[in-house]
């Protein structure tokens, strides 16, 4: 039998083997995720009956996703902020309407300053992050099937609330939103910004867990955005005028 300090290092040694064959730190395969281009959607009844439309500004837009580690080990593991940059959609402010979508391969993974904003301490490898984006995409969310997330809602006038359908992993789900909005006196702009918890298993989503559980994501996604949308469609890109809801790539 080997002598206790072997035993111990081939201990850790198969330990940090499974830590890196299975868990969210892993390094993706040399294959990467494809982008399957996705049809667009059609144009709801609203955005075709005339009335003042606004585009959102990608550049000036955000939504973040923050989840959080679990479990008995789960000081081995880091908590990850995902975010969307790309946003494409539009506003209808006389209705109280807008739908917007994103497509999940083009979020982002654990940029430092939106770790920082989230008041995240630990700081994953390079390494950690590309396996934390790899299994995202790969073996929780199936983006290659469901590539797009998409969100319509609506708010009575004067409301401080919106009246949300989000659809994530083939799964429309409606929830309430607390949001902020303000708009600019000639209509020519409008931000709004808020934030919600959903739960992964909400959507069918299987939060990401190795070990048994030891090692897991936490259920509870924290959610929150910040969006600008402006009269200048050629600001707007691909959601413009005559793209559709939802065009794929």
């Amino acid at each position: 039998m080997p002598p206790p300090i072997r035993r111990s290092a081939l201990l850790a040694g198969a330990c940090a083997l499974l830590l890196a064959a299975c868990s969210p730190f892993a390094p993706p395969p040399a294959a990467q995720l494809p982008g399957p281009p996705a049809p667009a959607a059609p144009l709801p009844s609203w955005q075709q009956s005339g009335v003042r439309m606004l585009y959102l500004a990608p550049q000036e837009s955000l939504l973040t996703i923050t989840v959080r580690r679990g479990g008995a080990l789960a000081r081995l593991g880091h908590d990850h902020v995902v975010a969307s940059r790309t946003l494409q959609g539009t506003v209808a402010p006389a209705l109280g309407r807008v739908q917007f979508q994103f497509r999940l391969d083009e979020m982002s993974v654990d940029e430092e300053g939106l770790r920082q904003a989230a008041g995240l301490t630990t700081t994953p490898s390079a390494d950690a992050i590309a396996g934390t984006r790899h299994n995202m995409l790969a073996r929780v969310l199936d983006a290659e099937r469901y590539p797009w997330v998409r969100v319509a809602a609506r708010r009575e006038s004067g409301s401080e609330v919106l009246d949300a359908d989000i659809t994530l992993h083939g799964v429309t789900r409606s929830v309430r939103v607390p949001v902020q909005i303000t708009e600019a006196a000639d209509g020519r702009r409008l931000q709004a910004s808020g934030s919600l918890l959903l739960k992964q298993s909400d959507f069918g989503i299987v939060p990401f867990a190795i070990l048994g559980g030891a090692m897991a994501v936490q259920d509870q996604m924290e959610l929150a955005f910040r969006i600008t949308a402006t009269d200048d469609a050629a600001a707007a890109g691909p959601s413009g005028p005559g793209s559709g809801a939802g065009p794929g790539r």
